[in-house]
């Protein structure tokens, strides 16, 4: 099996870390932007376009900057070959034509969002899917401290920080709206607002906060980059009890008790989402669970701009 990977930065490392733990022998390509680019072991660099034809690959990881994922798509459309797109997958609606065209040509996409291979959110998406429950209310937040992602390193100057580069708690934390798009779908209505006021004093929107109207109740939603103590939590209000979902422990309690719990790290959800991926490649899938289609609804929603301030 042979992979190329165009982007091979942090996130990237993560996807390589999975497929060497998978499968071993896989051969692996990267196109890197210049010579002087950090080599990794067991990584062969490629420098152009045009070395691409004769690899012979079985799909291709973009894992490139958020504003390159386009044109990287429109580069790799004509091969034909599965496509695994890091998230977000654009950081503009400017790429709506390009998804259609790659759904007419059949061929699998899958975008990477691994929260959906966390146990206690899988629980949850089995439980709705019974519909046993009746929920009146939704409350999902997260909030992490945008200097403490990469040690070491300027937090101004990374992608996250900077608008035009795709970066923005919007775009990085779309995890958030990814799961509830699993869980209900698209929403009846979308309510917005954006704001960059924090001491971070960044360019990118660092706080978010979404309300989504379904049919019979609202999903509230709330985004920062400026927490020191992180909290990453969904809250199902049920019509006779609360779960309260902490996606950091892995764990649901409700009251008292227990609901679920796991000792699955975040970090194990990656191998779990190759996994998945090299499963439907192998097996020559066209449809995955997570298709470009549905990711342009996701940004759809995520993009949706009632104020900004």
């Amino acid at each position: 099996m042979t992979v190329l990977i165009v982007g091979l930065g942090s996130i990237a490392k993560k996807h390589l870390s999975a497929l060497r733990k998978l499968r071993p022998d896989m051969l692996v390509y990267a196109l890197r932007s210049s010579s002087s680019s950090l080599s990794f072991d067991g990584v062969k660099d490629i420098y152009s376009w045009e070395e691409l034809v004769d690899l012979n690959l079985d799909f291709v990881i973009i894992s490139n900057p958020t504003s390159e994922h386009k044109w990287a798509i429109e580069r790799l459309l004509d091969l034909q070959i599965p496509l695994f797109i890091e998230k977000p997958l654009y950081h503009s609606l400017a790429i709506e034509d390009l998804v259609h065209k790659v759904e007419r040509s059949g061929q699998l996409t899958y975008v990477a969002c691994n929260l959906r291979f966390l146990d206690c959110l899988k629980f949850v998406k089995e439980v709705l899917s019974e519909k046993k429950k009746c929920l009146n209310e939704v409350n999902v937040y997260c909030g992490s401290f945008l200097p403490d992602w990469r040690a070491g390193v300027d937090y101004r100057k990374i992608y996250s920080a900077i608008s035009s580069m795709g970066g923005g708690v919007h775009l990085d934390l779309i995890h958030e709206l990814d799961y509830l798009y699993w869980f209900f779908g698209v929403p009846r209505n979308i309510h917005s607002i954006f704001s960059s006021r924090s001491t971070l004093c960044i360019d990118a929107y660092d706080y978010a906060n979404y309300c989504l109207e379904y049919d019979s109740f609202c999903a509230n939603v709330v985004l920062n980059y400026y927490r020191k103590d992180t909290k990453r939590t969904l809250e199902l209000v049920f019509e006779d009890e609360t779960w309260s979902v902490d996606l950091l422990t892995n764990k649901i309690i409700c009251g008292d008790n227990v609901v679920f719990s796991s000792d699955q790290v975040i970090g194990d959800t990656y191998l779990a989402q190759m996994d998945y991926v090299l499963q439907l490649i192998e097996e020559r899938k066209t449809v995955s669970q997570n298709t470009i289609c549905d990711a342009f609804n996701v940004l759809k929603i995520c993009l949706t701009d009632d104020t900004k301030r």
